[in-house]
């Protein structure tokens, strides 16, 4: 699933290519691309109204359209907003399509496993109201890291399953946490409440980093689903250190990375550099 640096590197591409854009039709071929829509069709509300605006929160982007309202973007497992010729074949699993005003690009939506979605939030150009239960994200600039480690710390759970709850912190996904993780040379199971506030704060700071790092690099791409607006690959799984590194060195101490199994997916650590707890929660 796109991660906050995948999403951050869509959500930059529309901006240049869509904002001060006029709406002139949508079509939606697949009904479940809008299937938590609940108001009047797209292609009935959307036509004459001009992008002014992007932004994200989280694994979530959204246009702003005429200063006021927000049309949720959400790429699911697969899905891609391509920029497209105007009138230009659509994708086998294209699922939705907006046309301009000036008729150069087209904003086309594909998602080969429709997981991912579109709605509009009359109102909701600050933060539809759909995603208001989501915490900022360690590259939001209005971040609080004070705030959020004594979240984590009262809690008591594992410290993966806390950077993955995305009412305490978004944004990080099962990728991002393997290596926000190894770069602090902390277990996921190490338990929440047993941990300091100088060990919470700096697997934030690696998370930050890691997460600054892969977007300088268009996000890390596994097979060809994701990419962003023109279709490009992002490359930073050629720099991950943990996830998905089985049975390679640790790049730290050399020690083979292991992978358990952890809520249905897989986790990768080092042995020695993270040494797992006794008494853990994963």
């Amino acid at each position: 699933m796109p991660e906050l640096p995948e999403v951050e590197v869509v959500r930059r591409g529309l901006h240049e290519h869509l904002v001060g854009r006029e709406i002139a039709a949508v079509e939606v071929f697949n009904p479940r691309a809008v299937r938590r829509h609940v108001l009047a069709p797209l292609d009935q509300l959307l036509p004459g109204a001009q992008i002014t605006d992007t932004a994200r929160r989280g694994k979530y982007a959204w246009l702003v359209l005429d200063d006021r309202d927000a049309l949720l973007l959400h790429l699911g497992m697969s899905g891609q907003m391509l920029i497209v010729p105007a009138g230009a074949d659509g994708a086998v699993h294209e699922r939705m399509r907006v046309r301009f005003a000036d008729d150069s690009a087209d904003l086309s939506f594909v998602d080969q496993r429709t997981f991912g979605h579109v709605l509009l939030d009359p109102g909701g150009a600050v933060l539809p109201s759909q995603i208001a239960h989501i915490a900022r994200d360690p590259l939001d600039p209005q971040f609080d890291q004070d705030a959020v480690v004594a979240r984590i710390r009262r809690r008591r759970t594992g410290l993966k399953r806390a950077l993955l709850d995305q009412s305490v912190v978004s944004g990080i996904g099962n990728i991002y946490a393997d290596e926000a993780l190894w770069r602090a040379q902390l277990h996921g199971a190490r338990p929440t409440e047993k941990l300091t506030r100088a060990q919470v704060g700096r697997v934030l700071d690696a998370a930050r980093e890691v997460m600054t790092s892969a977007l300088a690099q268009g996000g890390t791409s596994f097979d060809a689903l994701y990419v962003n607006v023109n279709g490009a690959s992002g490359y930073f799984d050629r720099s991950l250190n943990a996830y998905g590194q089985r049975d390679r060195p640790c790049a730290r101490c050399g020690t083979p990375i292991v992978r358990e199994q952890f809520m249905n997916r897989s986790s990768f650590s080092c042995p020695t550099c993270q040494r797992r707890p006794r008494n853990g929660r994963f």
